[in-house]
């Protein structure tokens, strides 16, 4: 008999227990290749740690196309419960978004929680949230996940079927979540919308002020950076999504001030759900004047990382801001791509033709700096100077004579 799952605990993530013990799923398709499958699985267990998770096994599977079904076939389903049942595994974790019907399926076959990318980031999130608007957005995101779901969440109708005069309450039952949930949805879009009021009106109060935002991948280093370049007090930590609540501080170089405002970070398959619901976050870059964009130059797939951002900026109307690249953790670059046997002279060479590489490509626009070791960290002040005081000749020209750095 497969279990019930109730609305509350369908797609929680107990973050909080020991040693949770959880399998991985990818899928390779003649759109994704096994390599980028692999490091997808790679991503996906990360995120699984993050949110207290012990990984057992990862899975891939090949084919020509989804099964609407089981999403991986059978065959693999067959495969993955009977590890699942010899291990005694608590999730079975996906690293793409799954159907209603998918994950009644598949619970029903496994007999345990079956979790999606989305719902697994959705929990993160959850676990993440400080403040009420952080919490609301959350809740917003996890609502109009929900919706479309609600169907699979009630197995225990199932029975019903064979029942004379058995499905009309059964239907009717459904019908009532959703109604429950939809209401949901609208008190939580107002409770927003009044979040989002207030917070435009604390942006507007800031008076004529140049806004800098870092903006990156999740885990870069922008609130280690936060903290350097703002005298902060960001939590920064070697985990997914450490950072939700937009911290801005106000920061002076040379007597010349401006805003800047530490973001959450940015990941491939970001789920909609939370772009949309944390829109009143993400106007923190719509409306900032420059955007530092950190790179974790140490990370293998930091230029595929760098277009996942470009391309979620260019999704909130925020790509055409000016951008300095700022390429972080130099010194795990150094540990990780230099060979202990190279003369130092060698690796010199080598790390100038990589800044000379990324400063082409960036037109310029980049600086290369560690910010746990503090190196390069007065090249990027001195450039974020520069580009600051252009942006206030241009936009507040009258603000010019109060700075004595110009």
């Amino acid at each position: 008999m497969a279990q019930d799952w109730n609305i509350s605990e369908k797609n929680k993530f107990v973050a909080n227990k020991k040693d949770e013990k959880a399998v991985l799923v990818a899928l390779i398709t003649p759109q994704v290749g096994e390599a980028q499958a692999m490091e997808y699985l790679d991503e996906l267990a990360f995120l699984a740690q993050t949110a207290g998770a012990t990984i057992y096994k990862k899975f891939i599977q090949k084919s020509n196309g989804i099964d609407p079904r089981t999403f991986i076939g059978s065959g693999k389903a067959r495969e993955i419960q009977l590890y699942v049942e010899e291990h005694q595994i608590d999730s079975v974790i996906f690293d793409d978004d799954l159907s209603g019907k998918q994950t009644n399926t598949l619970e029903s076959l496994m007999k345990c929680k079956i979790l999606d990318r989305t719902s697994l980031i959705l929990d993160i999130f959850a676990t993440r949230a400080q403040t009420a608007q952080a919490r609301t957005q959350v809740e917003l995101a996890q609502m109009q996940y929900l919706l479309p779901r609600l169907r699979g969440l009630w197995t225990h109708l199932e029975r019903q079927r064979g029942g004379i005069g058995m499905r009309g309450p059964g239907e009717k039952e459904i019908e009532t979540d959703r109604r429950i949930v939809r209401d949901k949805i609208s008190l939580l879009k107002q409770k927003l919308s009044k979040i989002d009021q207030q917070a435009q009106t604390q942006r507007q109060n800031r008076g004529e002020l140049i806004r800098v935002a870092l903006v990156g991948y999740t885990n870069v280093g922008k609130s280690t950076l936060m903290n350097l370049l703002g005298k902060a007090e960001v939590l920064a930590e070697n985990k997914l999504f450490a950072t939700l609540d937009t911290t801005v501080r106000k920061v002076v170089f040379d007597q010349m001030a401006f805003l800047l405002s530490d973001t959450v970070g940015f990941i491939r398959k970001l789920p909609t759900h939370l772009v949309e619901s944390f829109k009143s976050t993400l106007d923190e870059v719509r409306e900032s004047d420059l955007l530092l964009h950190v790179v974790d130059i140490s990370h293998p797939l930091h230029e595929d990382q760098i277009k996942v951002v470009n391309q979620t900026l260019q999704s909130i109307g925020a790509g055409d801001k000016p951008m300095l690249y700022v390429f972080n953790k130099m010194d795990l670059y150094r540990q990780l791509n230099f060979d202990e046997f190279l003369t130092e002279e060698e690796k010199n060479n080598l790390e100038l033709d990589t800044r000379l590489r990324y400063l082409e490509q960036c037109q310029q626009k980049a600086v290369f700096v560690s910010a746990t070791d503090k190196i390069g960290v007065d090249v990027l002040k001195q450039t974020m100077q520069q580009l600051v005081a252009s942006l206030y000749v241009e936009r507040y020209p009258h603000q010019v004579k109060n700075f004595n750095s110009f």
